[in-house]
């Protein structure tokens, strides 16, 4: 049976579809996120060991950033999605079979570098296809269902890392952690790509790297989208990992704080979800969105009750929604030949400014309470929204 030409976008979209939420769910399931750090600690490794491990793992994906991202125009996309995960297995079963500051280590590196690997190319696979079974516009609602999987995975994962560490330690926990990553790599041989041998040969990264960056000179546009990128995702980033500070400072019992900040999770899921319907908001539409997600995050924050967290919720459904809508924007006004670097020159922007966050929130957290910080934070967005604003404005004017 032939099937019509109005099927076989639709049986394409499919597959890609199933691909990209197979792999962003075994891609965030580890169920080493929740213990790590227990292991390093057990294995005789002091704080400042375990903090430089940490700064070491940023630095990788610092550096890797935006060269992987140029190689990802210069050679076959689907290629650094399956090769990322693999280095991540290696490092993973370094961690359980030879504990010691070096493995832990060498495992961050290939973590990293597995990271960087993905990072850029799999927004340009998913748009590239999309474009070409004539489905762009559904780019945004696909990326958005995307990471509220991965947001799933990661609830998942913490959940059964107490089980399975219960059962065989570090070594249950590490093994389903590489298997995982494993299982990863081998969906992304199932992406489809129909990249032309003229996109793949063009030339090396370097070149690839040149072009990209003199692309964003040139188009005040496409400026504007690559820095939306981390003035949307890197203060809500940060502010991720200080959640559960913020959770008991509101007196809640301990036992209580894992279901509160899975509570702060459900919020950023039903943003993801909702990123589709939300596609067609021009840039005042995604200013009101920051606005109205920086008056809740502020009035939550400072409330400092158990109800407050409420408002911060929906807070971080409006910062996971423009995150989404924000990448969206960006994709649209990339070339295919740049995409995958400028994405990663995005990437490494909010790299930076989350790294700026920690900094400044260590300064402010130490005269004030963490609800106060939180408040604090929610200024960023709302100059972001009147410059949003702004430019909008200018845009419309003849």
């Amino acid at each position: 049976m032939t099937l019509s030409p109005a099927r076989v976008p639709a049986t394409g979209v499919r597959r890609l579809t199933a691909t990209l939420y197979g792999y962003s769910f075994l891609d965030d399931f580890v169920l080493l996120y929740p213990v790590y750090a227990l292991l390093f600690a057990d294995t005789g490794l002091s704080l400042w060991q375990i903090s430089s491990l940490f700064a070491l793992w940023s630095l990788t994906g610092v550096l890797l950033e935006v060269p992987s991202g140029a190689w990802a125009d210069a050679v076959s996309r689907r290629l650094l999605l399956w090769l990322g995960p693999l280095l991540t297995a290696v490092g993973f079963a370094l961690w359980v079979l030879m504990p010691s500051y070096w493995a832990f280590a060498v495992g961050f590196v290939l973590w990293g570098a597995g990271g960087a690997l993905g990072s850029g190319a799999l927004e340009a696979l998913v748009y590239e296809e999309l474009d070409r079974l004539g489905a762009a516009d559904r780019y945004a609602r696909v990326m958005g269902r995307a990471q509220a999987v991965r947001l799933v995975a990661t609830v998942m994962a913490v959940g059964l890392a107490g089980p399975a560490f219960a059962l065989g330690g570090y070594a249950v926990v590490g093994a389903a952690s590489v298997l995982a990553a494993l299982l990863t790599a081998a969906t992304a041989t199932r992406f489809p790509e129909h990249r032309t041998a003229a996109a793949t040969e063009r030339g090396n990264w370097s070149r690839t790297l040149r072009s990209g960056l003199a692309a964003a000179r040139g188009d005040r546009s496409l400026r504007g989208a690559l820095l939306l990128v981390p003035a949307v995702g890197a203060v809500y980033g940060a502010l991720d990992e200080y959640t559960p500070l913020l959770v008991r400072e509101t007196g809640v019992p301990d036992t209580l704080v894992p279901y509160l900040i899975m509570l702060l999770w459900a919020g950023a899921t039903v943003g993801s979800l909702l990123a589709g319907r939300a596609e067609t908001l021009g840039a005042n539409g995604l200013a009101a969105v920051l606005a109205g997600a920086a008056l809740a995050l502020a009035v939550g924050a400072a409330a400092g009750t158990p109800a407050g967290l409420g408002l911060v919720a929906l807070a971080f459904g409006g910062f996971q929604l423009a995150t989404v809508l924000a990448d969206a924007r960006l994709q649209h006004r990339l070339r295919d030949s740049e995409r995958a670097t400028l994405t990663s020159v995005a990437g490494l922007g909010t790299e930076l400014a989350t790294v700026a966050v920690y900094g400044g929130y260590a300064v402010l957290g130490g005269a004030a309470a963490h609800g106060t910080v939180f408040a604090l934070f929610a200024v960023p967005y709302l100059v972001t929204a009147v410059l949003l604003t702004r430019a909008a404005g200018s845009t419309a004017r003849p």
